[in-house]
Parts: structure tokens; sequence; C-alpha cells
């Protein structure tokens, strides 16, 4: 962390003009003065590690043969219904891995020759002050980021033309580069500062800037480990609260506002909206009123969200009551073996679609055994037969997003030039590629019991070579369970992220039996 900063020390980087001293002020993750209020804001890591990272970026741009500039845009407060009642403020995941500062309305300007950096943003007005409370000078933010230049919003149009002339559309995505912007409303913003007509910004993506994005951030940096593993530590912590403490009768969004109070207690968000349910077969179905039952599986899917945007990302199944039925426990104990023999086979290099087929197979064989599904498994995945059991992928990188980077193009990132299947089941594997050492990314086998789905197929004799389905009407009130780990590729193998929480059906059981 940086400590105070020497009185005759000057900002570097920039052009001359932004060469100036700066108060000294303390930043750093986690640092609060009361005397700044609520509304002081400062980037997690130290700010040569953002200038680093920048350089980086210009450096892999260029090796692509651009020039010109990168715009790099802030969130903005987002209204829930009026402009004064946002939403709770997230930060836009390029901005904070390049510049760190979680504040809304500012953009950058990167030089892609030499990677010199200008912040723009407004000064304190007297309203913030009253309604949020003081926050450091626009110098003080500059050189929290590894900034030397620093102008208000209002100069960022002559800022582009006096590096690139008269900015027309065609330009766009040329000479001033832009990652994929997820909300309309920055775009909006944006078309208004540099004077650019409606839906200026809609036309065309920059593949080179994407590619050179996701190449730097699919590969963590050791401190981002760090934050990462922290984040899945909560998380643990969030779901095994949720194991020895919930009680036939609580209603699903009890369950879930106890997960929240957990994370929110430890100075987090959640990564995305908690999953808690007794009807897993839906696959992300929400929080509702229902009360939990005794003889029902709980599912939670939920995960922690650090203040510097670092995410966890977990799933756990357990039996409302004390104990599985009969039929759940034959499950459970399938799906643990499935991600216990999965995960045994990651290694450095592997493709996860690979890793993908892997748990299909074990889970293809457990259902044979069981009696559910017949013939040889292996046929039966490539045919796609067990995707009736398990229709999504095995896991996704895990980062500043809870999926990774998925604003930047879910084939791209998972995929690169591999092809996504068609398959039903297979084409919703979010991740393909070979998984190399500093990729972080989830294992998460599930098996579901779809009432509509089992209808569909039956009716159309799909896959009934590999499906009994006079024996599966047996299994078909079973519902749905799922368990997710968050794993780290190394040089060595791959090591599952944060402290033990054992999953194993003994364990769940043993848990269960103390509420």
């Amino acid at each position: 962390m940086a400590g105070r900063r020497p009185a005759d020390e000057t900002i570097r980087g920039g052009p001359p003009m932004a060469q100036r001293h700066l108060p000294s002020f303390r930043f750093g993750f986690a640092f609060v003065d009361l005397s700044l209020g609520a509304a002081y804001y400062c980037p997690m890591f130290e700010a040569s590690v953002y200038d680093e990272r920048r350089v980086r970026l210009c450096s892999l741009l260029r090796g692509r043969g651009m020039k010109g500039l990168v715009l790099l845009a802030a969130h903005s407060h987002s209204p829930i219904n009026y402009q004064a009642n946002s939403y709770p403020f997230r930060q836009d995941s390029n901005w904070l891995y390049y510049i760190g500062l979680n504040e809304p309305d500012m953009v950058a300007l990167v030089d892609i020759q030499d990677g010199a950096t200008t912040l723009f943003a407004d000064e304190l007005s007297i309203d913030d002050l009253i309604w949020t409370g003081p926050r450091e000078s626009l110098a003080e933010r500059a050189f929290a980021a590894g900034i030397g230049s620093f102008l208000p919003l209002r100069s960022l149009a002559g800022a582009v033309e006096k590096k690139l002339g008269l900015l027309q559309v065609s330009r766009i995505q040329k000479d001033l580069l832009i990652p994929p912007l997820c909300r309309r409303e920055t775009k909006a913003w944006l078309e208004g500062l540099l004077g650019l007509p409606g839906n200026a910004l809609e036309k065309g993506e920059s593949e080179a800037l994407i590619f050179s994005i996701i190449a730097m951030r699919e590969i963590k940096e050791d401190r981002e480990i760090r934050e990462i593993e922290r984040a899945v530590e909560i998380s643990v912590e969030m779901h095994r609260g949720l194991l020895l403490s919930l009680k036939p009768g609580w209603t699903e969004s009890e369950a879930a506002a106890r997960v929240r109070y957990t994370a929110e207690r430890r100075g987090c968000g959640l990564s995305f909206s908690t999953i808690a349910t007794q009807s897993g077969e839906v696959l992300h179905n929400h929080v509702s009123e229902a009360r939990c039952r005794e003889g029902s599986v709980f599912l939670l899917d939920a995960g922690a969200e650090l203040p510097s945007g670092y995410a966890g990302d977990l799933t756990s199944s357990f039996p409302v009551g004390k104990a599985f039925s009969p039929r759940q426990a034959e499950l459970y104990k399938l799906l643990f073996a499935v991600l216990e023999g999965t995960t045994a086979g990651l290694e450095p290099g592997k493709r996860f679609r690979e890793v993908h087929k892997t748990a299909s197979f074990l889970l293809a064989a457990g259902l044979k055994n069981l009696g559910i599904m017949k013939g040889d498994p292996e046929e039966a995945v490539e045919e796609g037969a067990h995707a009736l059991f398990f229709p999504h992928g095995i896991g996704h990188m895990i980062g500043l997003d809870v999926h990774d980077m998925e604003g930047l193009g879910e084939d791209r990132v998972g995929y690169g030039d591999s092809p996504r299947s068609t398959q039903f089941g297979l084409r919703s594997l979010r991740l393909a590629k070979a998984v190399v050492p500093g990729m972080v990314h989830s294992i998460e086998p599930g098996i579901y019991f779809i009432p509509g789905l089992i209808d569909k197929w039956k009716a159309e004799a799909l896959h009934d070579s590999f499906i009994d389905y006079e024996k599966l009407e047996a299994w078909r009130d079973c519902g749905g369970m799922r368990v997710e780990e968050d794993w780290l590729m190394t040089e060595k193998g791959p090591r599952r992220l944060g402290p033990v929480f054992d999953k194993s059906p003994q364990a769940v059981e043993s848990a269960r039996r103390g509420i």
C-alpha cells in the first residue's frame, strides 16, 4: 500500500501542463477517513499497477498495428425510477482494471503511442459537498490512478480532436478505440460529451482492443488472486452459515436475506442476484416467498463481491430437514462424485471443453447405474442425451465479473478462435478453450429433473436409446441440485480457492443434524 506522498514529488506521465505538485494524501484498499465523508473512494492497488497495465495494453495494441487513442468510461449512477433514486453503484470492470477509481462520471484517454493518460472529471460542486460530502480533488484522484494529466469533462471532445483531428463516426473503433459498453446510458452520455450523433457508439467494435483486454484480464496477477480468494472465503462463510441455520418454515427470501447479511457484515456486496430456492431444477430461480418444506432440497447459488470488484461464486445443495431422502441421497452422492472426478482431471493446458465432457461422462455413467440412463455413457454424451439432466456448462472464468469479461463477448472470452457447439447443453458452455496458469474458473456440475423438458423429450422419443423414460418417472419430482467451487490453475496444477468447505454427503448431513 502507498503511504504519504513526499511534498516535493511531482506526478509522472502526461503532457508538461500536467506536471504540477499535488497535495499529499493517503490511499489504498479499505482506508477510511471519516473527515472525507461517505463519498470518498480510492483504488485498491498502488498507482503504478494501473500505469503498468495501461502501458502493457498499448504495447499489445501496437503489436496489432493500432494507433490513436483508447477511451475508457466509468459508469454513472443508474436510476431506479427517477434520477435521484439510483441502484447501488457498480463500476465498469474494464475501468476498475485499468484506472481503479470507484467513482462515477469519469473518462480516461490513453495514447496508444506511449500510454500517456488523461483523466477527465469534474471537481466537487457545492451541491455534491452538501448531499454526498467532501471527497478528494481531481488532482488527487488522478494521482491515485497513476495519471499525470487531468482536465474537466467539457474538455474531452477538444482533447480527442487535438490528437485525431475532427472526430467522425467512421473513425470510432479505428483511431478512437472504445471497449464494449453494457449500458446504453453510458453510450448516450459519451455521445453527448464527444459531440456525436445519437447511436454513434452502437456501430462496430474493435477486435484488437477486445482481444488485448482479454489477454491481460484472463491471466490473474498474484494481487488479484489474493482478492478473489478473499471473496471466496467470504462466500464460503455465506454458504456455511445458511447450511448450519436454515430451518423448515423459513421463506426463501428470509434465507437470501441471511446470505446478504453475511456479505454486508463483512463489507461486501453480492457478485450476482442470489439464487436461494427449493426449485433447483429452474436454473436461475431467484428468491420467492415460498416456505422451506421438510423433505425438499435447498439450492443456494451465491457469492460475495469485494469493494475492489473481485467476485466469488459458490453453489451448495442440502436437505431442508436433517437428512436427504433415499433418492436425494443417491443423486447427491453421484453429484459429489462428479465434482471430485472432474476436478481430479484438471491440468494446465487442458481444454475446458474436455473438462465438461469428463463431467458429462461421469454423470451419464452414474445415472446409468441408477437405471435412469442406459447404453454406452460415452455415446450418450456424444449424442447429448445426458443434457436432459445437465443442460448447462461445467464452468466459467471468474474475476472482476462473476462471469469474467462476459461483456466483451462470451465467445471471444471463452472460445477464442474455436467454434461453439450448437448441441443442446454443450452450446451453453461458457468456457471451452485451454485453461492455462493464472486463469480462475468455476467447476459446477448439476443434476436436474425438469418436468416440462422431460415431457417434451419423452413425447418426441428423443434419445430413447439412452434414457429409460419409464424408470425416470419415479425420479421426476427430485427437483435439482448443484455444487460449485472456484479453482485457480497454476504452473504446478489446479488449486481450489478459499478455505476448506466439505460438501461430501456425510459432511452436509452432519451439518444439518445440528439445526
